[in-house]
């Protein structure tokens, strides 16, 4: 018993709200240093290089889901609904790793084997070898259990450092075009290069060497069905990319990945809380504590539209600006392209919460595997259709509408349960106050025809987020004062503490 107090002890559980507060410092730091290292890849390593990376780190990603299986959803649920036992969260922990080795091994193997096959993987083995990398960094990385702690002042803290170092070496290494190759492999640094501490820094909270009788079995059914969802998932994210590789040139995927990268950063703000809700969505429903379950989705769903609404309309409206500054006039082709798929950061921040913060936690993980499977399905027949005739717009297109499928599934799924938790009227203020800010936006910077690039996007910034503000403030959307509030509250005790 003493033991067990002993071990309980080795972390503090934050509330939500802190939790939430640094995943959204972390994804805030996931916006800032793209908005450093994204304008400058983009033009030293020009469109066809740049193309090239993304096409092979797309590739990767299939290799590095099939090694992973279901575990990063399934450990934080499963190691949430037990941590307060250290024992049983250690037999867990160890369980989970042994089924993580073993399908590492396996794709391992079959990533050799195909590198070798294939012409065109085989022509850039170089670059494929070192992006495959990430496989063995996020296999061991076990980023899922010390979400299930939420030990999210380490995560955030943890990245940021390692964001500072890619940062600082694509700087010193990359200048031209030939520097490929050095390009992939701070990417692999940047991205999942502090997994490197996690798997140190285990033992700390997890004795690996005592010796227990593991029982594999009972984790594989639930490992299996949600790594047909991630499959699946990560099929139509990554899909597009891949058929545009092997469909068009590296160049097309360059202005492509150009308009995705500002989606992907957008996305990463509006999934904030949705990552740090998961574990104590499960820690929830282990207790039964159902009215706190319901308070934490509808919460969620607020802010999944108050954030996702805006940006959408905004980054829709103000492509061009927005993408001709960060990535240079090189890309103008992707405009149509960030038009299109932007309004699908709305139906993701749904079906993050939806996903992530419903079916997984209930354990409905079979309509999580369907929506993704139609949502795979979706976009490679849209693909086929589109990308021969549009290039990188009908790969957006086919994202966007797959999306949007993806949470048709998912409100099917959920109809017994989403009535009690999104507030409609909310949902409509805030669709109303996005309608008036991107109106004024518009006229306001139609009247001032502004030539410069940077000076026009910070301009309707300035005159979309006060909009915004003012309009959600006169209509009293609950959702941005309890984001005031919660900033207010923050501020003052920073003040104290001084």
């Amino acid at each position: 018993m003493e033991k067990d107090k002993e071990n309980i002890q080795k972390y503090k559980v934050h509330s939500v709200k802190y939790n939430a507060l640094m995943n959204i410092i972390l994804r805030v730091s996931s916006v800032i240093f793209p908005l450093i290292t994204f304008p400058y890849a983009t033009r030293v390593l020009g469109a066809s290089s740049y193309g090239l990376v993304n096409f092979v780190t797309s590739v990767v990603s299939y290799f590095a889901l099939v090694a992973s299986l279901g575990i990063p959803a399934y450990g934080i649920r499963k190691c949430a609904e037990v941590r307060d036992a250290p024992q049983k969260l250690a037999e867990n922990v160890k369980e989970l790793l042994v089924i993580n080795t073993i399908s590492l091994v396996i794709t391992y193997i079959a990533f050799i084997v195909i590198l070798r096959l294939v012409g065109r993987f085989w022509n850039n083995r170089v670059l494929f070898l070192i992006s495959s990398s990430a496989i063995i960094l996020q296999t061991f990385g076990v980023e899922w259990f010390y979400e299930a702690i939420e030990q999210y002042d380490y995560i955030t803290l943890r990245n940021i450092a390692f964001k500072f170092v890619s940062l600082i070496l694509l700087f010193a290494f990359v200048h031209s075009t030939a520097d490929v190759i050095a390009y992939c492999g701070i990417t692999v640094v940047g991205t999942v290069g502090s997994n490197i501490l996690n798997i140190i820094r285990l033992p700390k909270y997890v004795d690996i060497k005592e010796k227990t009788k593991l029982n594999l079995k009972q984790h594989l059914k639930p490992v299996f069905t949600l790594f047909f969802y991630y499959a699946a998932t990560t099929i139509y994210t990554n899909l597009d990319t891949v058929m545009l590789g092997f469909m068009t040139n590296n160049a097309v995927v360059g202005y492509y990945n150009s308009a995705v990268k500002v989606k992907t950063v957008l996305v990463s703000l509006i999934t904030a809380l949705g990552a740090v809700a998961l574990p104590r969505i499960s820690y929830y429903l282990g207790r039964n504590e159902i009215e706190s379950f319901k308070k934490l989705i509808r919460s969620s769903f607020g802010y999944a539209f108050y954030i996702s609404l805006p940006l959408a309309a905004y980054f829709s409206v103000e492509a061009r600006p927005v993408l001709l500054f960060l990535a240079g006039k090189e890309y103008s082709p992707a405009i149509s392209a960030m038009q299109i798929i932007t309004p699908s950061i709305v139906f993701i921040g749904i079906g993050s919460v939806t996903a992530y913060q419903m079916l997984i936690p209930l354990k409905r993980d079979d309509y999580t595997m369907l929506g993704a499977v139609v949502g795979a399905l979706v976009d490679l027949i849209l693909n086929s259709i589109f990308i021969p005739k549009y290039g990188a717009a009908g790969a957006a297109l086919g994202t966007l509408v797959a999306e949007i499928s993806v949470v048709c599934v998912h409100c099917v799924a959920l109809r017994d349960l989403l009535p009690l938790v999104i507030d409609k009227l909310e949902f409509l203020k805030i669709l109303l106050s996005t309608g008036i800010s991107t109106a004024v936006m518009v006229l306001v910077c139609n009247m001032l025809q502004i030539n410069n690039y940077f000076a026009e996007c910070a301009c309707s910034v300035c005159v979309f987020g006060v909009c915004y503000i003012l309009s959600g403030i006169i209509m009293k959307i609950q959702t941005e004062k309890d984001i005031l509030i919660s900033v207010l509250q923050k501020l003052r005790m920073y003040r104290n503490k001084k």
